[in-house]
């Protein structure tokens, strides 16, 4: 890949999230013969290896396989279901959406925001998930937002345009036939480090919005405390401060989230993906807050985005469960 390349000439080649050398991801991978470790930076992680530990890359070697397989999923629902609807629902070029909806009025909402490190991927290549919630009945809305590295390394910006997206949906719901006390959020990887964001998001300080406006949030292979990312080469393009990395931890603020949470995970996910989504579970039953832990056996970081379109995989069930779609 270009180091020029931007995550949308990415989109379009199916690339992905192809090529260490355009992220400046490490070489190293688990098990590799001649690793010596070297002194710890946090817990038992030496840099490698924690580097390693947010770096799917050298979990999963299929990651172009799957993306590739995505974006021309995506395309075949585009053919066959018809093109979303592009809508605006901010002033920057980046913050549009992809309404895609269900032929019955009245229906609920899913709103999905795409991972790709908070840099790559984008609405497009979420279309794949669309069909299953169309055929159930549910408007389908994925959100696009900035390439962190394009905002100073600022993932405030992220955060802010994610609520926005979010906040436009339920004020809009009616105009485009969604129910605005039904909207469900979910978003895989760096998009589920977004969800548990918006789901601890101050709605009616911030938007005059009720503060359940938000019934259920899926967040799937997500982190939720940023103090070992932070330490990990993504600092390299995230302007990480003490000030962000309290605020944008969402395991921090589980008391200000109300909504039901499912966190799913695969079991060949990255150690502190795994672990991550086991402690910020834990940390919403300490505070007595309504979760529950999706295991995917066996699967992957992006096979695991794969199953949101499917009824029958850990994220697709969950979905449909959540929302009161499922049986």
């Amino acid at each position: 890949m270009d180091p020029r390349m931007t995550r949308r000439t990415a989109l379009s080649t199916g690339a992905g999230l192809l090529a260490a050398p355009a992220l400046g991801q490490p070489a190293w991978e688990p098990g590799l013969s001649g690793h010596v470790k070297g002194p710890p930076v946090w817990r038992d992680y030496d840099q490698a290896e924690l580097d390693a530990a947010y770096d799917q890359e050298a979990y999963q070697p299929h990651t172009d396989v799957v993306n590739g397989r995505l974006s021309s999923l995506s395309f075949d629902v585009r053919i066959r279901r018809g093109w979303p609807e592009r809508i605006a629902y901010g002033d920057h070029p980046d913050e549009g959406l992809d309404l895609y909806r269900a032929t019955r009025p009245g229906g609920p909402v899913f709103v999905f925001i795409h991972g790709g490190i908070w840099r790559f991927l984008d609405a497009a290549m979420s279309g794949f998930a669309a069909e299953m919630f169309l055929d159930r009945g549910a408007h389908f809305v994925a959100l696009d937002f900035s390439d962190v590295a394009e905002r100073d390394g600022d993932l405030g910006v992220l955060a802010d345009q994610v609520q926005r997206g979010i906040a436009w949906v339920a004020r809009n719901a009616p105009a485009f036939g969604g129910d605005p006390t039904r909207i469900h959020v979910g978003g895989h990887s760096s998009g589920g480090h977004l969800c548990a964001v918006a789901l601890a998001t101050d709605w009616p300080g911030r938007f005059g919005l009720p503060p359940d406006v938000i019934k259920g949030g899926l967040c799937m292979s997500g982190m939720y405390d940023l103090e070992p990312v932070r330490l990990s080469w993504r600092s390299r393009y995230i302007a990480f401060t003490d000030a962000l990395e309290a605020a944008l931890s969402p395991q921090r603020h589980v008391g200000r989230i109300t909504a039901p949470v499912v966190v799913s995970y695969g079991t060949r996910e990255t150690p502190e993906f795994q672990r991550q989504a086991r402690d910020f579970a834990a940390a919403l039953e300490g505070a007595g807050k309504p979760v529950r832990v999706v295991i995917g056996q066996d699967y992957f970081h992006q096979d695991m985005w794969e199953t949101l379109g499917n009824p029958y995989g850990p994220n697709g069930r969950a979905a449909l469960e959540l929302m009161g779609l499922g049986g």
